[in-house]
């Protein structure tokens, strides 16, 4: 066996090379493949999932270059180690991509700190207090911190007023984890998202976008048509009207002519 001498300030010292792990067994995110099963024989599968036996390694590596993949260790704990062939660098991606879509999924969730004063302003509160809806939306807990200075710790009815107006812009979105107290000169209070309000209030939401959106479509098919209106007889009496005062004018003015014809000879006819 192989052995490492190491020089030390007492003299030197042996340590047994099998005693250092290869490379590729110090990350515990690492199968062995291929040459670096250290097994005898294996209990193989193959790559359609089906049971092969029990193999000797250098028969399941034969069959794993038969099929141009890698021979994979999936569970060296089992007696004999179970190895699958399979495309290792196939089956590494899809892992990461896996792992990448549960971190997305995960949600991490803090405790987000927002500060206000006995004596706020209306607009200071609206805005702090619209920071506290969008921390629970996004599914935070909120811990809503009241500072006294001076006097003011005199007065703590200011603090409690101020939370009673949190806790109704808020909502039914959040419920109190933690009710008002003290913690030297200021009170807190914790509120949390309330998953059950939240899916119902956007399942009510939804469902009113459904029935305004079918008034809309019902209003649209009850308005008629410019097809439809055109048809109607209104307009048509006035026009009928102008034709026949203008065929009355046309007549009167052809029998003024003929009289003024007729005037113009009798005159003729005299002289």
């Amino acid at each position: 066996m192989s052995a490492i001498t190491f020089k030390t300030w007492g003299g030197p010292f042996v340590q047994e090379s099998s005693l250092i792990a290869p490379r590729n067994e110090q990350r515990g995110d690492q199968h062995r493949i291929n040459d670096r099963i250290r097994s005898r024989e294996v209990r193989l599968i193959g790559p359609t999932g089906d049971q092969l036996g029990i193999k000797a390694v250098p028969e399941a590596l034969r069959m794993a270059r038969g099929f141009d993949l890698d021979l994979v260790e999936v569970a060296p704990g089992a007696n004999p180690p179970v190895c699958r062939i399979m495309d290792y660098g196939k089956f590494k991606y899809e892992e990461g991509q896996k792992a990448k879509e549960a971190r997305k999924k995960s949600t991490n969730v803090t405790v987000k700190e927002v500060k206000y004063r006995p004596k706020i302003g209306r607009g200071d509160f609206d805005t702090k207090t619209r920071n506290v809806i969008r921390f629970i939306d996004e599914g935070h807990k909120v811990k809503i911190t009241l500072q006294f200075r001076g006097r003011e710790m005199a007065h703590p009815e200011l603090g409690s007023k101020i939370l009673d107006d949190v806790l109704e812009s808020v909502g039914p979105a959040a419920k109190v984890d933690t009710q008002a107290r003290f913690e030297g000169r200021s009170m807190t209070m914790v509120l949390s998202p309330d998953k059950q309000a939240q899916e119902a209030m956007k399942k009510a939401a939804a469902e009113a976008a459904k029935e305004a959106e079918a008034a809309s479509a019902a209003a649209e098919t009850e308005t008629p048509t410019d097809t439809e209106a055109s048809t109607e007889p209104v307009a048509t009496a006035p026009v009928e009207e102008a034709v026949e005062v203008e065929e009355v004018a046309e007549v009167e003015a052809a029998e003024a002519a003929e009289a003024a014809d007729t005037a113009t000879a009798e005159s003729e006819t005299t002289e």
